[in-house]
């Protein structure tokens, strides 16, 4: 199956995303820490070309933390910039601060070798929509400055954000590439919330998330919902939807509200710490 879904307001914010490239330094590319190279837009490494770019793997307090770690050597080996965050932890954003110091620094230092003044660093930050963009962003100027939400697509437009005195950042609409050939990418997209979920038939999604945790996570499976192994789907729904109170009249299980459930589990962490993929 080949999903595809590329909005024309996409189309337009690659086009503007690769004229803007010339203004900047580097760029910052989010990635999901749950499904980095999934959440990874190859449509990007057309426009960036030879441009320096670091890699920042966004919800890390929602990821495996073992495998995060295999990421960031994966990256490592590669001689990719590479750091993992969580938004809300001040330490992690100064190291991010830190990280584009050094990456912009060969560009500072060319400037002042042709005895030009010293200018605040350029930096663009790209990602698919709902990765965190507009939250990082607000925590590394320290207020406001861009618009949030847990809903893929909510920066409409490009806007520069002042970042202290370090370096000034040009914030992009999320941008998906046109499709996808592998089913596999777009169910882990569509399970931690990056495809809005009208895409794939959320019952669809809730089964992936519970037989690959039960393949992969069966501790955590039985932690939050009684079972670690699943013999028959429907069945498990049915326990899932039960125990959550998801009910119709008659005391029939709700399949729908039972796969918001099984979503919100886990978007929100309360299924435990899951990654979808490791580095091959």
């Amino acid at each position: 199956m080949t999903i595809q879904w590329y909005p024309g307001h996409m189309a337009k914010a690659k086009r503007e995303a690769e004229e803007k490239l010339k203004l900047v330094d580097f760029v910052i590319e989010l990635v999901d820490a749950r499904a980095p190279f999934s959440s990874e837009n190859p449509v990007l490494h057309q426009l960036l070309q030879d441009k320096p770019k670091m890699v920042v793997l966004m919800k890390k307090d929602l990821a495996d933390p073992k495998i995060t770690t295999q990421w960031l050597n994966y990256y490592q080996k590669r001689d990719v910039s590479a750091l993992a965050i969580e938004a809300n932890n001040t330490k992690d954003i100064q190291r991010i601060i830190n990280m584009a110091k050094d990456l912009g620094k060969p560009k500072m230092d060319k400037l002042r070798a042709k005895g030009v003044r010293p200018r605040a660093l350029r930096a663009m930050i790209l990602g698919i929509p709902n990765v965190g963009k507009s939250t990082l962003i607000n925590r590394l100027a320290n207020k406001k400055t861009a618009i949030t939400g847990d809903k893929p697509g909510v920066t409409k437009k490009q806007q520069w954000i002042k970042v202290k005195k370090d370096f000034e950042l040009l914030d992009t609409p999320g941008i998906l590439w046109p499709k996808f050939e592998e089913e596999e990418i777009g169910y882990r997209l569509a399970s931690i919330g990056t495809i809005k979920d009208t895409i794939l038939p959320k019952e669809d999604v809730a089964a992936y998330i519970l037989d690959y945790v039960s393949t992969n996570y069966p501790d955590l499976l039985e932690k939050r919902y009684g079972f670690r192994t699943i013999d028959d789907m429907m069945t498990a729904f049915e326990a899932i939807g039960k125990k959550r109170g998801c009910l119709e009249s008659g005391g029939v299980v709700n399949f729908d509200q039972t796969s918001d459930v099984i979503l919100q589990d886990l978007r929100s962490g309360k299924l435990g710490l899951i990654s979808f993929e490791q580095p091959e």
